[in-house]
């Protein structure tokens, strides 16, 4: 191998070494320490103070209910409507297609707000209207508990599932279908008999991905769960680092191997899952072609099912949030709410200090973060895509390790990594910490792009005497620009909404968007954090309009030279 090369690789191998493998290191270490100011000092009394707390039980058996129910609520809802928008004549099924995956845009803080605000006892909209309606002394409907943390959870990870199911719906062979509709099977029996078995691995696939993200989820957990005093092992943990007077990082840290241990076991059994599915592929020869299902006299009725899940799921949680902004309490919409409007709320949150701060560290953060995380991906994507080595292997396993961490697991990790070091309780350790995290969401879509660019370029540039780095910098990185705008642009508003990482590591100075938003949800300022919710949906709108400018006009300028 290349010299230069061989040292790039070997460079990349310990910086994102350092970035994940580093906290999960300093977590089990953690575990077994007596606390932050103890540290090395080994000890098991944390590993017996927490599983042998008398909590823990009921918090195992929420969270198994809440992860299993949410991912089959999930993978449900997913394969329905894979189901009508591939394989049927439902009309508008472009459009319920891309409705499908929005809720991916709304961060999952807002989207548990937007419920809380429709279906909290006291004074949920849709409560409010039911009560009225249908003259009921109490709230039909008490979103604080496990049956609404289950039903939030599942619409958040429906676009995923969806994502994993319609594509493997999409390529089912008609030959299939048709084999079994000339043996006397209709269309009930050939999909329960023929269809669903054979898209088996991608429905336990989304299935178990579902799991992994509602294990690692904080958001619906901390908004929904926490109100009714309903604790999984996320919140469970929240409460350890975050309330009481004597904060216990080991015993946290203690309780989290165990959730990074599911978490991890689960990731090794979805991709097992999601390799076993060239088992079954269905598409041999050019003359595939998909099916389509007559629906008959059930198309309309299902259109408006479907029109009612996709309005439910993209319309409105921002719709709810957009009109509690103005309105000065919560209510139901009428002319009176209406005639009551004003740019309270929106005053309020732009001249509070805090909120202003919040703003300001989330701008650096997402705007910085995502540039430094670019950089670093570019670098780190070239190596496992151009380089074929065992080193540039075990490269892309550590740059793909975080996918199977949870977030305020993984907090707990770098909390215990940061202590040691000047950048405890400072926005650095926030943005480390972040670019960590979300590396994969940077170097996916620039391996992708890497993938196109042909190594004779790369030659020929190297041949005319051009160093490995003016190579990348005049060659390769201009030909990258769709896939660096992509990377930029996931990475800028993930970093804009983060919540998990920044519950355990933001300190007095360094809050951010999710955590002042939080802030405004546990003292029930609904007008407040909804204005401020706007803002963060409008900043990372705005962040992918740029990115998306910027990137279109260089191309054109690359174009034009």
């Amino acid at each position: 191998m290349d010299p230069s090369r061989s040292k790039l690789t070997y460079s990349l191998i310990l910086i994102v070494g350092v970035l994940t493998v580093g906290p999960v290191v300093m977590l089990v270490l953690g575990s077994f320490s007596e606390g932050l100011t103890a540290f090395g000092q080994f000890t098991l009394d944390k590993y017996v103070e927490a599983y042998t707390d008398p909590a823990l039980l009921d918090v195992i058996v929420n969270t198994t209910v809440f992860v299993l129910g949410s991912s089959l609520l999930s993978t449900i809802l997913a394969l329905f409507l894979a189901y009508l928008n591939n394989r049927t004549d439902i009309p508008f099924k472009f459009l319920f297609k891309i409705l499908s995956i929005v809720p991916m845009m709304i961060p999952h803080l807002l989207f548990s707000v937007s419920w809380a605000l429709l279906l909290n006892p006291s004074n949920g909209m849709i409560n409010l209207v039911l009560k009225n309606v249908l003259w009921l002394e109490s709230a039909p409907f008490n979103v604080y508990s496990l049956w609404g943390m289950i039903l939030v959870e599942g619409l958040l990870d429906l676009p995923i599932a969806y994502l994993i199911i319609a594509p493997a719906m999409a390529s089912f062979d008609v030959a299939l279908e048709e084999s079994s509709r000339v043996f006397g099977a209709g269309t009930w029996r050939t999909l329960v008999r023929v269809t669903l078995p054979v898209l088996r691995p991608a429905i336990l696939a989304a299935f178990i991905l579902g799991v992994v993200r509602s294990l690692a989820s904080f958001a619906v957990p901390s908004v929904i769960g926490m109100p009714g005093r309903v604790y999984v092992l996320a919140t469970h943990l929240y409460q350890m680092i975050a309330t009481g007077f004597a904060t216990d990082y080991g015993k946290a840290a203690a309780v989290g191997m165990s959730v990074l241990a599911a978490s991890v076991t689960l990731i090794f059994v979805y991709r097992a899952l999601t390799a076993e599915s060239e088992k079954y592929v269905t598409i041999s020869s050019r003359g595939y072609r998909p099916t389509v299902i007559e629906l008959k006299a059930a198309r309309i009725p299902l259109f408006f099912v479907v029109a009612i899940l996709s309005f439910i799921m993209a319309v409105l949680p921002v719709a709810v949030l957009f009109y509690t902004s103005f309105v000065p309490y919560s209510m139901v919409p009428s002319a009176r709410a209406f005639s009551m409007m004003s740019l309270k709320h929106w005053s309020a949150v732009l001249t509070d200090p805090l909120s202003l701060l919040s703003l300001k560290n989330s701008l650096f953060l997402g705007v910085a973060g995502a540039t430094l995380g670019v950089a670093l991906s570019i670098f780190v994507a070239y190596v496992i895509v151009k380089v074929k080595t065992r080193a540039a292997g075990i490269l892309e396993s550590l740059s793909f390790l975080s996918f199977s961490f949870p977030g305020i697991v993984i907090g707990v990790g770098f909390m215990w990594f940061f202590v040691q070091t000047p950048l405890y309780a400072t926005l650095w350790a926030l943005l480390i910490g972040y670019i960590a995290t979300y590396l994969p969401y940077g170097i996916r879509p620039l391996a992708s792009a890497f993938v196109q660019v042909h190594s004779h370029l790369e030659e020929s540039s190297q041949v005319c005497g051009a160093s490995a780095l003016t190579t990348m910098r005049r060659i390769i990185v201009p030909l990258l620009v769709p896939g660096i705008v992509s990377a930029w642009i996931l990475m800028a508003t993930m970093f804009v909404r983060e919540l998990t990482l920044s519950v355990v590591l933001s300190r007095p100075g360094t809050e951010v968007l999710a955590i002042q938003i939080l802030r405004f949800a546990d003292d029930g300022l609904w007008g407040k954090l909804s204005a401020l919710g706007i803002i963060m949906i409008g900043i990372s709108t705005s962040l992918v309009l740029i990115a998306t400018l910027v990137g279109a006009q260089f191309k054109a300028e690359q174009s034009a030279g």
